[in-house]
């Protein structure tokens, strides 16, 4: 099995959407991945060519549907620009495609630094997109993007950042991606409108990692000291065995649960 997404890219330059999915598929079954309803659902639109938004809780897998896209957009010969809002994500998401398609594919460009801005794929903040949307408009060679964080359109103050590409680049095709969007209906049409293309909005609000709450009167870095051994022990212990030992568990006394009270 190739190491990379990247090695797994048709020799044909226009590839039906089965056998991208096929190709793609052999990438996260060697992962050892198995998609969820709402990232198949995503997947499938996105290689028919539509706009999507796609709405899903945090830790449901939006990043891969995104590498999904991308994969589809190279082996069409197209280019495709992924915008995150802070530097760090896209540092971060920058590394993480270079591993999946290979660094000599793969751009950043963000206040601090400029890698390979040219590539196939570039890494951008939402504001380095505006700035190519607004000197170029309609002529920005950018055919697919993928606008993670997508609430950030709201922003009072960086808003128009998100905003932007959306009213002046009618030849690209949109990923919006976030856990916190209310009605995508105007969303919906203005793409549609935009770029004469479906649009699709996908939404779940079913975590594949429930959350867990608790309150605690213990320290913060107590409870983060406590959380770890834990977290230690749980992966050293055979899941046959019986209770650990003192030795193994946090020796911090248990958190108390605060009663709560009603408001006066």
């Amino acid at each position: 099995m190739p190491a990379l997404l990247g090695d797994l890219l048709p020799d044909d330059d226009d590839p039906s959407p089965d056998d991208l999915l096929d190709r793609f598929l052999q990438y996260t079954t060697a992962k050892g991945l198995q998609l969820y309803a709402a990232q198949e659902e995503a997947i499938l639109e996105l290689l028919d060519g539509k706009n999507v938004i796609l709405n899903t809780p945090t830790g449901s897998g939006k990043s891969l549907v995104a590498s999904a896209m991308i994969f589809a957009a190279l082996a069409r010969g197209r280019r495709a620009v992924y915008t995150c809002p802070i530097k760090a994500l896209v540092n971060e998401k920058w590394m993480a495609l270079c591993r999946d398609f290979g660094p000599e594919r793969v751009g950043l460009s963000t206040g601090d630094a400029t890698v390979n801005r040219e590539a196939p794929i570039l890494c951008c903040t939402a504001e380095v997109l505006a700035n190519i949307a607004l000197r170029e408009g309609e002529a920005a060679l950018v055919d697919d993007v993928v606008m993670d964080e997508f609430h950030w359109y709201a922003d009072r103050d960086r808003g128009v950042a998100w905003q932007v590409p959306l009213l002046t680049m009618p030849y690209t095709r949109f990923l919006l991606m976030s856990a916190t969007l209310g009605d995508t209906t105007f969303f919906e049409k203005a793409l549609t409108t935009l770029n004469d293309r479906p649009t699709v909005s996908i939404r779940t609000g079913e975590r594949p990692v429930p959350l867990e709450y608790a309150y605690s009167e213990i320290p913060l870095a107590h409870m983060l000291e406590k959380l770890a051994e834990e977290q230690t022990c749980s992966r050293s212990w055979p899941r046959s065995s019986r209770r650990p030992s003192t030795s193994c568990t946090s020796r911090r006394p248990t958190p108390r649960r605060a009663r709560r009270t009603s408001p006066a």
